[in-house]
């Protein structure tokens, strides 16, 4: 039993969980998910989430000893407190220790992005681009702009537990207030949120990044262009701060965002330009798992 790898993903809407054969196998033993209902409190959350173990048990014919969960925010190290949530119904909670309690095993906890970084990095695209890499960025780029740092197959959380949160990262003044308390985000500028936003501050229409960045290539919506081109330019420029701290083999970007082609080509050449360096060689890929990385990530965490 103590081979198998299980792990919980726990979103805003779904709670996904899987149970993997091993690490040497990681082959899905079982996986199911349920609705999250976080309205219903904070209680009923964790409740869910044992109601979901239960599940995966059941199918497998034996209890964890062991799980690992990827969540929104994180754990607060001095506090024990999960910070920086989207969801407030686990935000500001000891949700670590009260699961724990609730479940009577340990729980092993990293933030969403930092297990999409750990899947891609164990059984994703990066060992198909780079079997050696030591260092990969993980990046997930949608609503907002997570991030995820991967050094020797561990994750590097760091001292305040914010370890990969470039997004937060002031990048220019235009992107405005951020929901964070700062001005300028890189969240605030480069997500799919943040372009929306910016093609409605020149437009007055609100539209979908999915519609605007057609009308970009074709070149009938010369405001399209603009924020296009505002992605292009402000994502090498993030980047670059990132390849230029962490000086990673492979950044994975994923995310609604991630899976626009210029961030391959023109966002790269974008990139080169600021780094401290004559050339890019860094690899800058799409993602292999996509939606399923969380779920294997958080199962990575029980090695």
């Amino acid at each position: 039993m103590a081979n198998k790898l299980w792990g919980i993903d726990l979103g805003g809407t779904k709670i996904e969980g899987i149970v993997l054969e091993s690490r040497d196998n990681p082959k899905t033993l079982v996986r199911t998910r349920i609705d999250t209902e976080s309205d219903k409190g904070y209680e009923h959350v964790l409740n869910n989430i044992k109601r979901l173990i239960d599940m995966l048990a059941d199918e497998v014919g034996e209890q964890p000893e062991i799980i690992g969960m990827g969540t929104p925010g994180t754990i607060d190290p001095p506090t024990g407190l999960l910070k920086n949530s989207n969801s407030q119904a686990i935000n500001k909670k000891p949700f670590k220790a009260d699961l724990e309690e609730l479940l009577g095993i340990p729980v092993l906890m990293a933030n969403d992005a930092n297990c999409f970084a750990l899947a891609e990095t164990r059984m994703g695209i990066v060992p198909e681009v780079d079997p050696n890499a030591k260092v990969v960025f993980g990046v997930i780029m949608g609503t907002g702009c997570g991030g995820g740092v991967v050094v020797n197959n561990q994750i590097i959380g760091g001292k305040h537990g914010i370890g990969g949160e470039w997004g937060h990262n002031f990048l220019d003044e235009s992107g405005g207030k951020c929901y964070c308390g700062k001005s300028g985000c890189t969240e605030k500028i480069i997500s799919g949120t943040g372009l929306e936003d910016y093609y409605e501050q020149l437009t007055g229409t609100r539209k979908k990044l999915k519609e605007i960045i057609p009308d970009a290539r074709s070149g009938t919506d010369e405001n399209a262009v603009k924020t296009l081109d505002r992605l292009v330019h402000f994502f090498g420029l993030a980047i670059s701060t990132i390849i230029n701290v962490l000086d990673p083999d492979v950044i994975v970007l994923g995310g609604g965002v991630g899976n626009i082609p210029e961030l391959y080509d023109r966002g790269v050449a974008e990139a080169t330009k600021y780094i401290f360096n004559p050339r890019l060689e860094t690899k800058i890929v799409k993602p292999k798992l996509g939606d399923s990385a969380g779920v294997f990530g958080a199962a990575y965490l029980c090695e």
